[in-house]
């Protein structure tokens, strides 16, 4: 896996929430672990046990790696991933156009081991697109959301390390921010040494997971 390729992408899909280029940085997100030719997200609203009604799909959309689809995708090979929460069944499919190509179990395994990454943020950017959700003015930003985490659990960070680590989940370099911030790139890793002890975690993705973990209550 080249780390070069793969933090921008995240940053990329974190900075898309709630818009319609969401999908599609999704899928290049995961064509850096694997070699896909679609991806299918989906959100379903999962009915009770005991309740007469059917579950009904609210969000469906499918993102191809060139072009438009083909005959070939009649039968794809396919891996997918699912979590249900709060009465919803969030889903992301990769596949393959070919099913002669499957997924081994190696590939099957690299899509799980990100899989704690990529659905909730799927459930983000549903919840994102949801009228009742937004801000009056206008979409929040990853700045806002990185600090509406922050209050949620309760950790107090100084205003260079809330930059800092807001660069980082956006897929900025260390030299990257230490230009926009006018800082040198030892102090900037300073601050997300810092960000990192308060924070309890060790590197991109620890903070990758924390931003979009589950809170433990």
């Amino acid at each position: 896996m080249n780390s070069h390729l793969l933090f921008p992408q995240i940053g990329k899909v974190i900075a898309s929430t709630g818009s319609r280029h969401f999908p599609r940085h999704l899928h290049d997100l995961i064509q850096t672990h694997l070699t896909i030719d679609a991806t299918h997200i989906r959100r379903i609203r999962v009915a009770p046990a005991c309740s007469p009604q059917v579950e009904a799909t609210l969000l469906s959309e499918t993102v191809f790696s060139a072009g438009e689809p083909s005959d070939a995708f009649d039968d794809p090979a396919r891996l997918h991933l699912a979590r249900r929460k709060n009465g919803y069944h969030y889903e992301i499919t990769v596949l393959r156009a070919d099913p002669r190509y499957g997924f081994s179990a190696t590939e099957r395994s690299r899509l799980e081991a990100i899989s704690p990454l990529l659905l909730p943020m799927l459930e983000k950017h549903i919840s994102a697109l949801q009228p009742a959700t937004l801000p009056a003015s206008e979409p929040e930003s990853l700045e806002q959301r990185f600090e509406e985490r922050l209050r949620q659990t309760g950790i107090a960070l100084s205003e260079r390390e809330m930059q800092v680590c807001a660069g980082l989940l956006a897929g900025h370099t260390a030299p990257q921010q230490a230009e926009r911030l006018q800082l040198k790139v030892n102090t900037v890793e300073s601050y997300l040494r810092r960000a990192a002890i308060k924070l309890g975690i060790s590197g991109r993705h620890s903070l990758m997971r924390w931003m979009y973990g589950e809170l433990s209550l």
